[in-house]
């Protein structure tokens, strides 16, 4: 009989996939690994979104840059270009209304690197050159997209959206942890930063149970995410592409 099936995303992004995941005839557990919450301060974002006009290309690092800034969006300026990283950043969108038939949606080419480095290869950069560009992230986060918007010339501005943390190790989520462990399991995991987090809530319960993440079998979207996985020792990686339905198509190949 195979195992659960472990959703990582963060709680408020994973009721759909749990749903597809229970319509396969599997058993979805939600163990959310970073936890998203609005800035304190939303002044900045919202004046910047306000200036929308003034850019060619607004970049968004995730689905939750996107929900985060739509708060402060009534109207999206149609020539006003919109990069994404992957297909629950196009779902994003979706939901404010927004795809290919009344907005520029860009995005990686190669479905199994949705990072910034296929991003980047995959835009005309040099239409860039002295125009303004937008990227919208959580409060940390990764240069190397704005730096490879500033070589190609473009004026860059980042603005933080949201923030980003790994849950604390509590008594609850350590029983979860041990139980899960304690057999075989699928577990989804959309991003390295919670990857890594969950690495490190394994450490504080000792090196035996980091020991059994090893073994577990991990599917992934994104080649970055499975190189961290193989990073941390896991052995088990499956590298899937970008999309729900790619994910949920590696668990039916499990059975």
């Amino acid at each position: 009989m195979p195992g659960f099936v472990v959703i990582t995303r963060p709680r408020a992004q994973a009721d759909g996939l749990a749903q597809a995941v229970t319509a396969l005839g599997r058993t979805p557990v939600l163990l959310p690994l970073l936890e998203i919450a609005p800035l304190a301060d939303q002044s900045q974002l919202s004046t910047v979104l306000a200036g929308l006009d003034g850019y060619a290309l607004v970049a968004f690092v995730s689905p939750n840059a996107i929900d985060a800034a739509f708060a402060h969006v009534a109207h999206w300026p149609r020539q006003v270009a919109i990069a994404v990283l992957g297909e629950g950043s196009r779902m994003a969108l979706a939901r404010h209304g927004l795809d290919a038939s009344n907005a520029t949606i860009l995005g990686p080419l190669d479905p199994t690197r949705s990072d910034s480095e296929n991003l980047l290869a995959s835009l005309d950069l040099a239409q860039l050159a002295g125009k303004r560009v937008l990227i919208v992230r959580g409060e940390s986060g990764r240069e190397l997209m704005a730096d490879g918007f500033r070589a190609a010339g473009a004026e860059v501005t980042v603005v933080a959206a949201y923030r980003r943390s790994v849950p604390a190790l509590d008594a609850a989520l350590a029983a979860q942890l041990h139980a899960l462990l304690a057999a075989p399991n699928d577990w989804i995991i959309t991003s390295s930063e919670a990857l890594r987090g969950l690495v490190d809530l394994l450490r504080q319960l000792g090196d035996v149970e980091v020991e059994k993440m090893q073994q577990q079998h991990v599917i992934v979207p994104h080649a970055r995410i499975a190189a961290t996985a193989q990073a941390l020792g896991l052995a088990r990686v499956t590298l899937t592409g970008s999309g729900d339905e790619r994910l949920l198509a590696a668990l039916q190949s499990q059975k």
